[in-house]
């Protein structure tokens, strides 16, 4: 008959990997664990990806594009206007200042920085 030692880890009863009262297994009647997965509730679920707003975040950077390069030729004409005559054209200033609120408007939507659509969606915007 073979001895067994205290520090084998096994005993003479034939049961394996019971680990007192607390089971370390499953369990009859144990119900920890539901029939299946709970699908998450409706404020946990993740949006949709806003395609739409993507197709129209590229349409406002090409126009945000075209703006900005637009601004910076008005800045070179308005170097030209201060060198002949002395002065400010007040009516271009007036324009680029709206111009650039409005390349604004449009890095704004597509950076979510804001939810409104820049024109031709929306109003253009108007110095006031």
């Amino acid at each position: 008959m073979p001895e067994e030692t205290a520090g084998s880890g096994q005993s003479g009863s034939g049961r394996s990997g019971n680990k007192g009262p607390s089971g370390g297994g499953r369990r009859r009647g144990d119900r920890s664990s539901g029939p299946g997965p709970v699908p998450p509730p409706e404020a946990a679920r993740r949006p949709p990806f806003p395609a739409v707003r993507l197709l129209y975040a590229i349409g406002f950077a090409v126009v945000a594009w075209f703006v900005f390069w637009i601004t910076l030729i008005l800045a070179l004409v308005q170097f030209v206007v201060v060198a002949i005559n002395g002065k400010v054209n007040e009516e271009l200033k007036s324009f680029t200042v709206n111009l650039i609120q409005y390349l604004w408007e449009l890095l704004a939507f597509i950076t979510f920085v804001r939810d409104e659509q820049p024109f031709p969606i929306g109003p253009f915007p108007r110095n006031g």
